[in-house]
């Protein structure tokens, strides 16, 4: 597991804490000599799978205004490299802080360079770090915490002072939108409580001068003054520190702003450290001071964990997936067991109920084959509907027409009974043609002459040509005539009052 521990750098010292859940453990304190360095790097190798950061209080610190053309990606990292090397002379520990952007066509950048101008300091630090492969996170400065302690207090405001002490010195920071624009460190001679408030009363007055000055803020602009003190100082600093024209005083006790960040480890005096400390691990800017060189190994870890992340993911994942099968099985064999018991009960069931029917003296095989058969017979079952329904619409057109019999044929061969005598029932059914053989009279009266009965006659057979899926053919006519033989309108017979038989065949295809 990944552990955090923060590194306090001030002036003559460096100081190794252990942070966790609020609590700040001290693990050491080293001094600026070859000695310590080496002590350094052995406690260094002794937290091989520990995040280091730095927090730096050291007076060589800078911070420049500067406005840049509008850029994106590549230009504008190198425009800024290169404005970092013109002011803080390529020092490697510098980073650049947008401010937003300008409101007019151009939308010109506006940037805050800060760096600390005294690499050398940090050197031999660093320098352990890399050799213990140690991971370094950031270095960062209790400058820039300053506007994450106002804004997690509660504490508004866009233009500020904040003075606080450590070290033996007091720290002055001139923020503006939470951004320090302007810090610097002044040494404290006189630790007691007394020395302590009348240092922060004469100091403000000091930063506020040099501030207007230097035309960072207006003489007459009221700007709040923000001191941490220890409960026990702090109704001393507040009576040394009066307001006074535009300086407005806000005493904050230490103790209660360690309480409201989250801060288990309480200061013991009016020394702030422990509360930077605190912010730096709580909530980290997102600008540090470290070359990416320098985190080689921190970027390394962020690797190494994340692939770690990843397969603990992946197992679980996994393991989920896995146990979801194994339930799913589960389930599987509880509901094929249920069916198994209910099949078995239903056979039970059936056995029971069909031991009460009357035996048949088959076998089940042999029944359902019969059965299957009939459904087939059924299925192939052929009626003449259409035929029918053709045969009485021409009736219906020519009423002088009796019918006498009609007979209906299935089959092929439905013409030749003997030879359909010998097809089996399958054979029949399966057939596609039907046959209808109609036998009848016409009857049109004692006036009528054989040319209108022929006529009637060739009238009601052009009524039954009309379906095309029908052949029809006249098997006799109601007149026999002989061939070169004309029929006169006063032939007649004898009795030209009997009725006139014909008989016509219709030869249906059937869809399949």
């Amino acid at each position: 597991m990944i552990s955090r521990r923060l590194l306090y750098l001030d002036t003559q010292r460096l100081s190794a804490y252990l942070w966790q859940q609020g609590k700040l453990q001290p693990e050491g304190v080293f001094e600026m000599r070859p000695d310590d360095h080496q002590r350094f790097a052995d406690y260094l190798r002794a937290h091989p799978k520990s995040h280091f950061q730095i927090l730096a209080n050291v007076a060589e610190e800078g911070h420049e205004l500067e406005t840049i053309p509008f850029l994106q990606g590549a230009d504008r990292k190198a425009l800024i490299s290169r404005k970092l090397g013109q002011h803080f002379l390529g020092s490697p520990l510098a980073t650049a802080i947008s401010l937003g952007y300008e409101k007019n066509k151009r939308k010109n950048e506006k940037l805050l360079l800060t760096a600390l101008t005294n690499p050398a300091h940090f050197e031999p630090w660093i320098k352990a770090l890399q050799d213990a492969d140690a991971a370094l996170a950031g270095i960062y400065t209790v400058a820039q915490l300053g506007g994450t302690l106002l804004r997690k207090l509660g504490e508004s405001g866009q233009r500020a002072l904040l003075l606080t002490y450590q070290d033996h010195s007091i720290r002055e920071s001139y923020l503006f939108d939470g951004q320090p624009l302007f810090s610097r460190m002044v040494p404290l001679f006189d630790s007691s409580i007394a020395g302590i408030a009348s240092r922060l009363a004469a100091e403000s007055l000091k930063l506020h001068q040099y501030l207007a000055s230097q035309r960072l803020i207006r003489r007459s602009e009221p700007i709040p003054v923000y001191m941490l003190a220890h409960p026990q100082a702090v109704a001393t600093v507040r009576q040394a520190c009066v307001d006074a024209g535009s300086l407005q005083y806000q005493i904050l006790d230490s103790h209660q702003a360690a309480k409201k960040l989250g801060l288990k480890t309480l200061p013991g005096d009016s020394s702030s450290e422990l509360i930077f400390l605190h912010l730096l691990a709580a909530a980290p800017p997102r600008q540090q001071f470290a070359a990416e060189a320098y985190r080689h190994d921190y970027r390394i870890s962020q690797m190494r964990y994340g692939l770690i992340g990843l397969a603990v993911v992946a197992l679980l994942g996994g393991f989920l997936f896995g146990a979801k099968q194994l339930y799913d099985n589960y389930s599987l064999r509880q509901e094929a067991a249920a069916f198994t018991a209910s099949e078995a009960d239903l056979s039970w069931r059936y056995r029971e109920i069909s031991a009460t029917f009357p035996q048949l003296g088959i076998d089940n095989d042999t029944l359902r084959r019969v059965t299957d058969r009939q459904q087939e017979l059924l299925r192939q079952q052929r009626v003449p509907n259409d035929a029918f329904i053709l045969v009485s619409h021409a009736l219906n057109e020519v009423p002088n027409v009796h019918l006498e019999s009609l007979e209906w044929k299935l089959g092929d061969n439905a013409s030749a009974p003997s030879t359909s005598a010998r097809n089996t029932i399958g054979e029949i059914l399966k057939s596609n043609n039907e046959t209808v053989i109609l036998r009848g009279t016409i009857r049109l009266g004692p006036t009528s002459t054989p040319r209108q009965t022929l006529a009637t006659f060739e009238h009601f057979v052009d009524l039954l040509r009309v379906d095309r899926d029908s052949e029809v053919s006249v098997l006799q006519q109601p007149f026999e005539i002989e061939s070169g033989r004309a029929l006169r309108g006063g032939d007649v017979d004898s009795d030209d009052t009997q009725a006139r038989q014909f008989a016509v065949q219709i030869a249906r295809k059937l869809a399949p």
